[in-house]
């Protein structure tokens, strides 16, 4: 394990994915408590040491929709909440929002790769590893870890700073599918192999 969380910060990115209000209000106080508790002390700890920080948001254009219309699992829930708009609802946390100069990269669907310049952004940085934290697990985190280890980043998923609607599935993914290509680490251990 030791080995698995060796961090070169300048060659590490800290991806801050779907930490919006309107995600996080979707989990149970307790969770959502910690959730952000984690992800301050993780946050800090990376800008302390000159990890790059990458905020991922999801938002809907207005107008025409975003998928096709066979799209099953996006078209069941379009239509039911306004996600183009610019309103509290669906800002970053302001627990962990960016700070100037943060890049903030805007996803049209579940995974960030598929819809933004997120590759060539972590390509130019010269970035080898990502450190995933997001909401959900089985959404974003899960798409970001396949996809990723796809296009050969090192992966290092800090499990409680995920979080997914079905504790179960989030439990079988961190246990049990992602280990086969990132490391699961917590916040603390995450925070201590970069002391």
């Amino acid at each position: 394990m030791k080995e698995l969380l060796h961090i070169v910060p300048d060659k590490t990115a800290l991806l801050i994915m779907d930490y919006q209000n309107k995600q996080l209000s979707g989990q149970p106080e307790e969770t959502r408590e910690r959730l952000l508790d984690n992800a301050k002390k993780v946050l800090s700890c990376a800008r302390g040491n000159g990890i790059a920080v990458i905020y991922v948001e999801v938002r809907l254009r207005q107008g025409p929709p975003d998928f096709r219309p066979w799209d099953r699992a996006v078209r069941k829930a379009s239509g039911r909440e306004p996600l183009g708009a610019r309103e509290p609802l669906f800002e970053i946390h302001p627990a962990v929002a960016p700070r100037e100069g943060e890049l903030v990269v805007t996803k049209r669907r579940i995974g960030p790769f598929s819809t933004t310049d997120l590759d060539e952004t972590l390509q130019n940085l010269r970035i080898e590893k990502l450190v995933l934290m997001g909401i959900s697990t089985g959404g974003v985190v899960l798409s970001v870890v396949r996809w990723a280890a796809d296009i050969d980043y090192e992966l290092m998923v800090l499990k409680d700073c995920c979080a997914d609607p079905d504790e179960k599935v989030h439990r079988v993914l961190v246990e049990k599918v992602f280990p086969r290509q990132a490391a699961v680490a917590t916040a603390a251990e995450f925070i201590k192999a970069l002391e």
